[in-house]
């Protein structure tokens, strides 16, 4: 027999209108029901001990279950680069991804996510991380796409609808968490323009692509708790933009007003019953929050949840975990996220490609050539059961070449093997414990202390109490802090976007005696290199590039793999020409301009724009056109592979206002397309432009227009090309209500 539930689905798949059945089966319920809805579906101190003995990687978070009217609830994965549940498909970090500027592959690698999280029973997937890069420095930059706001929102929409075609989709962290250490109690301020024209679109791209639901930031916007914040959830999310689906917390500390939130409109405190539950029952009971405010929440829930068919998806077989073709996948997208930074003549030629036949040995040198180094070690981490290193891809691609390595710790012996190789590749740069998701000591966010329910189980509290004793963090030897030295944090925001000395003094040390020395940096953002790149002939940003990330390496340095990569931010010389990055700050200011804009406004030329990346070919742009047509401008250009060999060409388009004021960018992104080109032939790009997405935001009617004059749209490599072709367009003012 059907279960209340199953019907209303069934309803709902043949037509019906889901909002309608959720809040008749809302009204079903009884109060204490009802309430029970409004969080996880776990006690605090159970889910907790569970998090402690990594329950997070054996079985998805459950809320929202309704056993008597037959409501499944949802069931929550993480996943920014692969199911966090089980021996998933490690992919490349969302920020290596986004250097691809592939749409299409990004589709397919959430479809590939999905799978893998309906085999570990998850529903939910929070995948889709869309905060933008503000600061290289920002610990979990590694998990979103890059710094532009188009960049960022089409390669988020492209993950979404991926995702969705097998599972609900979940959009974070709603809005401007660009700090990971302060994330518990920074204070983001800024004008209603820098909000919607810089730190919202991406959000509102996504909102558009239909995702289920959106999970709230820690920090604070304007000074109010994201998770608790009416403006950001309830006037824009749901009132401007028109958002359907359903709200989230982030975990644990999410939340600081339990009965606030439910006001603001926040649907669901996750994963556990902590904060919430106990005040939202007695402002009920005392008549101070209204149950038609509990009533919409549980309803927002059920209504999506009916929409996406949750009880009814298809399950997918475990052997679907890290399969052949996702681990093909994976390797796919390692390889087309690589940049090539450099690429200088040694003797006559381009260091790049490799020549096997040239080789007799070969060295891959330093902290990273055979370690396991997937990237950040906090929520979005992915317990691949294989990781290809960089020794191990490059000696299976060379069976017949002598490859070695060294201990990381013996520069002695490092500069011995470089002296004795035909190459030298050096792999440096960063790892979990360098930049991520911030794991503190005791005292670290002790502001949060009173947020912690009591417990009434001291076996439980025990266990709790073991599980934190016995993992104390230790910091390496080799990361103890010398004079003078760059040192680095138990994940958490970087210190320094240098390499780190031991690093520096390794490829200077191994240069002096093999000028054929390869530098391939593991990082989840910028570095800058300024100090040293001139002396390297060659320089890969490899990223965390998965669990095939070695043979994506041995595929590009020996030719098998053209390198097709661009930049998703800006390498600056230097950091001073960043914004003000504060890690403890309690209060930031954001203004319009960072990376690539602030480098433009302040005429400072990258050291790397955004966009940027070399090729082993050569693409020309020709025969640039545009056409107004209607509410977008239809831009056209012809890309020839002018080289030997195959490549793909990121082809970037460009727009400069006719005044585009002291606050705003000079010049920005509107549009992009990466198009494969074979050796000596050409490929057309058509490219639409929305007008829309390069408005101004009018803060007197909350509304957005675009002024009248002449707009310049040019096809370009990158950011920083100088004088490339273009077209120049008068518009009309335009107007938009959203």
């Amino acid at each position: 027999m059907s279960t209340p539930y199953e019907l209303a689905r069934n309803r709902v798949a043949t037509g019906g209108d889901s909002l309608s059945e959720a809040r008749a089966l809302v009204e079903s319920m009884t109060l204490d029901e009802r309430l029970g809805l409004l969080d996880g579906g776990s006690p605090f101190w159970a889910g907790i001990t569970d998090i402690g003995n990594l329950g997070h990687h054996k079985r998805p978070f459950p809320a929202m279950v309704l056993e008597r009217l037959g409501i499944p609830g949802f069931y929550f994965s993480d996943g920014p680069r692969g199911a966090v549940i089980g021996g998933a498909t490690a992919y490349p970090v969302s920020m290596a991804r986004g250097a691809s500027f592939d749409l299409d592959l990004e589709e397919r690698i959430g479809a590939a996510i999905g799978r893998e999280m309906r085999a570990t029973g998850a529903d939910l997937g929070g995948s889709v991380c869309v905060n933008l890069l503000r600061h290289p420095a920002w610990g979990r930059a590694q998990e979103t796409y890059g710094e532009d706001p188009h960049h960022v929102g089409e390669m988020g929409a492209a993950l979404t609808r991926g995702l969705q075609t097998r599972v609900m989709a979940n959009v974070k962290h709603f809005a401007m968490n660009s700090i990971e250490n302060s994330r518990f109690k920074v204070d983001i301020t800024c004008d209603e323009r820098t909000l919607h024209e810089v730190y919202l679109p991406h959000f509102l791209r996504i909102i558009d692509e239909g995702i289920a639901s959106v999970m709230t930031a820690y920090n604070s916007v304007n000074g109010e708790w994201c998770g608790e914040n009416h403006a950001l959830i309830t006037e824009i999310l749901r009132g401007e933009w028109g958002f359907e689906g359903f709200v989230v917390s982030d975990w644990i500390f999410g939340l600081r007003d339990g009965v606030k939130s439910v006001k603001a409109g926040l649907d669901v405190e996750m994963p556990y019953r902590m904060i919430r539950h106990a005040p939202v029952v007695a402002a009920v009971a005392d008549g101070s929050l209204g149950v038609e405010s509990v009533d919409a929440a549980v309803a927002r829930t059920l209504s999506t949840m009916l929409r996406f068919g949750v009880g009814a998806m298809p399950v997918e077989p475990i052997e679907v975990l890290a399969c052949d073709e996702h681990r093909g996948l994976s390797l796919e997208s390692a390889r087309k996220s690589a940049v090539l930074l450099r690429n200088e003549l040694i003797e006559g030629g381009p260091l790049l490609p490799l020549d096997p036949g040239t080789l007799a040995r070969l060295c891959v040198l330093g902290r990273f050539a055979d370690v396991r180094n997937l990237g950040d070690g906090g929520s979005s981490d992915v317990m691949s059961p294989t990781v290809v290193t960089p020794f191990a891809g490059l000696s299976a691609a060379l069976g017949h070449v002598d490859v070695r390595t060294a201990p990381a710790d013996d520069l002695a012996a490092s500069v011995a093997l470089a002296a004795k190789s035909d190459v030298a590749v050096v792999i440096v740069g960063y790892d979990r414990l360098d930049e991520g998701e911030f794991i503190g000591g005791p005292n670290d966010n002790a502001n949060l202390g009173h947020l912690i329910p009591k417990h009434d189980d001291p076996e439980l509290l025990a266990k709790f109490s073991e599980f934190v004793a016995e993992h104390e963090w230790e910091i390496p030897e080799a990361l103890v802090k010398k004079p003078g030295a760059v040192m680095f944090s138990v994940g958490g925001d970087r210190v320094s976007l240098r390499l780190p000395d031991a690093d520096v003094e390794l490829l200077r040390s191994v240069l002096a005696v093999n000028p054929r020395t390869i530098a391939v940096i593991i990082s989840g953002s910028a570095v800058l290199t300024s100090e040293w790149d001139q002396e390297v002939p060659a320089i890969l940003q490899q990223w965390y590039s998965g669990m095939e990330g070695g043979h994506a390496l041995a595929d590009i340095l020996l030719g098998a793999a053209n390198p097709s990569g661009r930049l998703p931010f800006a390498v600056p010389a230097s950091e001073s020409d960043l914004p003000l990055f504060d890690i403890e700050a309690t209060s930031v200011t954001y203004d319009g301009l960072h990376g690539q804009w602030l480098l433009d406004r302040r005429e400072v030329r990258a050291a790397y724009p955004f966009g940027f990346g070399l090729s082993y070919t050569h693409f020309d742009h020709v025969g640039v056109a545009a056409e107004v047509r209607g509410e977008v401008v239809e831009v056209r250009a012809t890309t020839f592979n002018a080289g030997v060999r195959d490549g793909a060409d990121v082809v970037q388009v460009y727009v400069t206002p006719p005044d585009p004021g002291i606050d705003r960018a000079m010049r920005r992104l509107a549009g992009f397309a990466r198009v494969e080109v074979p050796a000596g032939e050409a490929a057309e790009a058509t490219l639409v432009i929305s007008l829309r997405s390069i408005a101004w935001r009018d803060v007197d009617t909350h509304s957005w227009y675009l002024p009248a004059g002449e707009y310049r749209f040019e096809v370009a490599h990158n950011a920083g090309e100088q004088r490339p072709p273009g077209v120049s367009i008068t518009l009309p003012e335009m107007r938009w209500s959203r």
